[in-house]
């Protein structure tokens, strides 16, 4: 079992800055690809970023250049920076963990409870 508590959401002006926050309990977080996916009123959950075991990362083509993805594997976290915010990433964040990376949630077996980022124009 694997849990997951994310952090760090909140509301910022277009063209700011965020960083969430993904603790995993467990120690088996070192054999997990983490994901980040979010999820708008009315949209289905969406793919942001994944970061695999090795630290091989892909991100949707959406924030390419703009969001970075990364792991301490010392603190059990994941981090999802987020730069040059826009209203269009207003969405809930929520982590996520699979024993093999992937871009659909489907392949993802455990997830955090989500936090709220909201950017305004």
């Amino acid at each position: 079992q694997v849990q997951l508590v994310e952090s760090g959401g909140g509301l910022v002006q277009a063209g700011g800055s965020l960083r969430l926050s993904c603790a995993a309990s467990g120690r088996t977080f070192s054999t997990y690809a983490m994901g980040w996916f979010r999820q708008a009123p009315g949209k289905e959950r969406e793919f942001v970023a994944v970061i695999d075991r090795g630290g091989y990362t892909y991100y949707a083509d959406s924030v390419k250049g703009r969001f970075t993805i990364s792991r301490d594997y010392a603190k059990n976290t994941v981090y999802l920076q987020m730069n040059s915010l826009k209203p269009e990433d207003t969405a809930v964040y929520y982590c996520a963990a699979a024993r093999r990376s992937g871009t659909t949630p489907g392949s993802y077996d455990y997830w955090g409870q989500g936090t709220q980022v909201t950017v305004s124009s």
